[in-house]
């Protein structure tokens, strides 16, 4: 088994297909390493039926209780096909009252193309006040709930600008393949690549129309308006990665599109936009069920990565250039773990003691209201609209914020049957029917009435922000649980800051406006309710798939992990290219930036070989 390349790549991902892309591409040796199994569409699979099997996203298998001695031991949950199994391999996270307990949150997907297989496709930019939120707070003393100063303390300009990313973002849109509107985006384009989106669901327009409001009483004279929320699905043939969409573009509109693994490969995940345009080329290989267990180290660089192959053999392999993007939890893991066994790379990894610090997700959360028409929501893609009009520096000064968000609806939201249910007063998305066992009255009549009054009458508007970024917000090895191969889990330690509160409530206030505005002089519209993801029984660790930061990158050596390209500082070929390199969390949903910033290090990496 061949065991020389130029560059292995652990993690088939947002933050690692882009990079393999363009180097096989390049003719350069490429590994990518995947800890999780290869999952096709139906066009690409021999007898024509796609792999996926129906339970990414609701986790209803077979039920099982938690072994492990945590304080929730003994509790159900469900796995699936793309998940590890929680007695196996958990992520642990602190609880609020300082208990311990396992949870999938935190596992985007072990499947090659990582999150991108399962997520719901939202593709925004960030906008350029993201970049240089230091700059942008210093000096300010109106900034609301922050009594000690953490903000201007805390803060951090990433060591790029808008401006240095744009072109990527606009390599990333056209290669990956996002359908969208740029009209009203407060972004700059250099140029417009997306392709065009579908007809909205008939749902939709009420948040249109709220939007729309919204802007005009914020700014009367100057309103930001809504725009269709760029998706990461085809609408049209797409050339780059060859794929083809149905004769009529619209009967691809599905919910089964973006809230399941997509079994047609219109939805653009990394494996079928970025690494199937390269699979066959004899440069390029990539074995999956392959678990990166450690990095070795010796003058300067990396010079080994050992991983387990599917039989659970140990194997190993050298590269003159190796990515982890293997998802930030599981990445500082893996650089902590190699760190704990090879006492050169921890000296190299550990040059400060910032590995693992300032974890951050993002703040979110939404409001709710329930019609008194029923839409066929399984007639949708995830998000119709969105609006950029609570993001400007006038909205954020007028209300006291540190940085801003993105407001959008989930039209595919609670689309389907099995994800109401799923929904309903749900407390841990491990634990598929835990609304159904606090509420023992549903039942009969009463579910049948639930359905008719809930199902396809859902409209919700939900908001993605920046998380206040905080030193001990960090990820570190558990003490004393491992996983079935001996291997300390990662250990989550995470709490909101009171303005991140305070910034929830004033976003959830803004989605609930929106509703408001668009309900008004509507009989039997419902307002249900509105807030932010702490106020959630496991506020904590709702973190699902936006996990960023604690490998953060910067210009200073004693104040960041890794360098402008996302190298690690003391090491001459190892860089992180998945989340965890943001120094903040940005204000929408961060794939699209993971992929641009990959393809933007891509560039350098192939400079350097």
């Amino acid at each position: 088994m061949k065991d020389q390349f130029d560059v292995i790549i652990i993690g088939s991902g947002a933050g690692g297909a882009p990079i393999a892309n363009v180097l096989a591409k390049a003719g350069k040796s490429v590994l990518v390493l995947e800890k999780g199994p290869m999952i096709r569409p139906q066009y690409q699979s021999p007898n024509g039926r796609s792999d996926f099997k129906r339970d990414e996203l609701s986790s209803d298998g077979p039920e099982k209780r938690l072994q492990l001695p945590l304080a929730n031991q003994g509790v159900s949950y469900y796995s699936s096909h793309v998940e590890p199994d929680l007695n196996d391999e958990p992520h642990v996270y602190r609880d609020g009252d300082h208990s311990d307990k396992a949870t999938l949150e935190g596992y985007t997907a072990q499947v090659v193309g990582g999150g991108t297989q399962l997520y719901g496709g939202v593709s925004f930019r960030f906008v350029p006040l993201d970049f240089k939120l230091a700059s942008f707070n210093a000096g300010r003393n109106d900034i609301r709930e922050d009594p000690n100063g953490d903000i201007r303390r805390e803060a951090r300009d990433w060591p790029i600008s808008y401006d240095d990313l744009e072109p990527y973002y606009t390599k990333t849109e056209e290669l990956v393949g996002i359908n969208g509107m740029v009209q009203n985006q407060q972004k700059p384009f250099s140029r417009d690549v997306y392709q065009p989106p579908l007809t909205p669901n008939g749902i939709s327009e009420y948040a249109r129309r709220g939007m729309e409001l919204l802007a005009r009483e914020l700014r009367p004279a100057n309103p930001i308006l809504p725009y269709r929320t760029p998706l990461a699905v085809i609408t049209r043939d797409h050339g780059p990665s060859g794929r083809k969409i149905p004769s009529d573009p619209e009967t691809a509109k599905t919910s089964y599109v973006n809230r399941y693994g997509d079994p047609l490969g219109l939805k653009s995940s990394a494996w079928v936009s970025l690494l199937t345009p390269v699979k066959d080329l004899p440069n390029f290989t990539i074995r999956c069920n392959s678990i990166a267990t450690r990095l070795t180290y010796t003058n300067g660089k990396v010079d080994r990565v050992y991983y387990l192959d599917p039989g659970g053999m140990e194997r190993s392999a050298q590269a003159k250039v190796v990515v982890v993007a293997c998802s930030a939890i599981e990445s500082i893991r893996l650089l902590k773990l190699s760190a704990k066994l090879d006492s050169g790379f921890d000296q190299a990894i550990h040059q400060n003691d910032l590995l693992g610090r300032y974890f951050m997700t993002h703040c979110f959360g939404g409001a709710a209201a329930l019609l008194p028409d029923r839409y066929d929501k399984s007639i949708a893609l995830d998000a119709d609209w969105a609006t950029d009009c609570c993001g400007n520096e006038d909205f954020l000064r007028s209300q006291g914020l540190w940085a801003g968000g993105a407001l959008y609806n989930n039209t595919s939201d609670e689309a389907l049957p099995i994800s109401l249910f799923r929904t309903q007063g749900a407390m841990d998305l491990d634990n598929l029917w835990l609304g159904f066992m606090y509420n023992a009255g549903l039942k009969g009549q009463a579910v049948v009435d639930f359905l008719d009054t809930q199902f396809g009458r859902g409209l919700s508007i939900s908001f993605m922000a920046n998380q206040v970024p905080q030193r001990d917000n960090r990820i570190e090895l558990h003490p004393t649980i491992q996983d079935k191969w001996n291997r300390s889990v990662a250990y989550i330690i995470k709490d909101w800051h009171q303005h991140d509160r305070y910034l929830m409530d004033t976003y959830a206030n803004m989605a609930a406006r929106v509703l408001e505005l668009s309900g008004q002089g509507i009989q039997a519209f419902k307002f249900v309710g509105k807030g932010g993801s702490y106020l959630a029984p496991n506020g904590l660790v709702r973190i699902a798939n936006h996990i960023l930061g604690g490998a953060r990158f910067g210009t200073d050596r004693n104040d960041s992990v890794l360098d402008p390209n996302c190298r690690a500082w003391d090491f001459d070929n190892l860089y992180v290219t998945d989340g965890a390199f943001m120094p903040t969390s940005g204000s929408g949903n961060p794939t699209n930036t993971i992929e641009a910033n990959s393809f933007r290090v891509a560039d350098r990496i192939l400079a350097q070989l």
